[in-house]
């Protein structure tokens, strides 16, 4: 009897031992989720006033000034929401967009300081070391090549990647926090007339209010693109889990027992 319980609870123990366990464990930090949720807010703000603000002068130029009576560098072909309107002096353009120049300027200005504080969680809490800047082994050939392969042809990532970017998302982001986020920061304040007034130099090296202008709008379109490929991105690997991750910082993977 003795022999048989022995065998019994040695064939659990197998048992058991082959069986995958679900752990739980930290994946977001409290502030990363915060600063991004905040930021998710503010750029959706931003676009639906910033959208409002390009229909009403669908037109951009290059250098310090421009207007409906002077040739765009370009222009998008959709109808103004803004009419010249005939007075006694000449023509003059009203001004239609109180509500989306009030939520553009203080959608801004909290996603500034949202960024300021994530750009400092990133120095002091190991952040970007561990999970932004790329290793030296990321920038061999074969791993950059297999992950472009991957994305081109939207495979799903392993468990494995659910605890870390791979070398394309790093750059990325890299990309998006210290380059396209300050870009466009820096092009908005060089509209800023209060603001160009105490540094005239943020306008002048941009080449002049309306040259911010349009650099303002591609930048905003690169974030959008990047925005898209990022949520479907997040389709591909799982919606709900990575969802689940941002919100309650924890993410679910399969784990061998031992």
């Amino acid at each position: 009897m003795g022999d048989s319980a022995s065998i019994v609870s040695a064939g659990s123990a197998a048992a058991d031992a082959t069986v995958p366990s679900k752990v739980t464990s930290q994946r977001h930090s409290r502030l990363v989720r915060i600063t991004h949720w905040i930021t998710t807010l503010c750029f959706f703000a931003l676009l639906v006033s910033g959208i409002n603000l390009v229909i009403s002068h669908p037109r951009f130029y290059w250098g310090e000034t421009g207007n409906v009576l002077t040739p765009p560098l370009f222009k998008i072909p959709i109808p103004s929401s803004r009419a010249l309107v005939p007075t006694g002096y000449g023509y003059v353009l009203p001004d239609q967009n109180g509500w989306s120049r009030y939520l553009h300027f203080q959608a801004a200005w909290l996603l500034v300081l949202t960024g300021l504080l994530y750009a400092i969680s990133l120095l002091f809490t190991g952040h970007l070391r561990k999970d932004l800047l790329p290793s030296k082994s990321d920038f061999s050939w074969g791993v950059f090549s297999t992950q472009i392969w991957n994305h081109l042809r939207f495979k799903r990532p392993s468990e494995a990647e659910a605890w870390s970017y791979n070398v394309l998302q790093r750059l990325a982001y890299l990309f998006v926090i210290f380059v396209l986020f300050p870009l466009v920061v820096w092009s908005w304040l060089a509209m800023s007339l209060s603001f160009v007034s105490a540094f005239p130099a943020t306008v002048t090296l941009l080449g002049g209010q309306q040259s911010a202008r349009t650099i303002h709008f591609f930048v905003s379109v690169f974030l959008v693109l990047f925005l898209l490929v990022h949520v479907m991105m997040i389709f591909v690997a799982g919606f709900w889990s990575r969802m689940r991750a941002m919100i309650t910082g924890r993410v679910s993977a399969q784990r061998e027992g031992t």
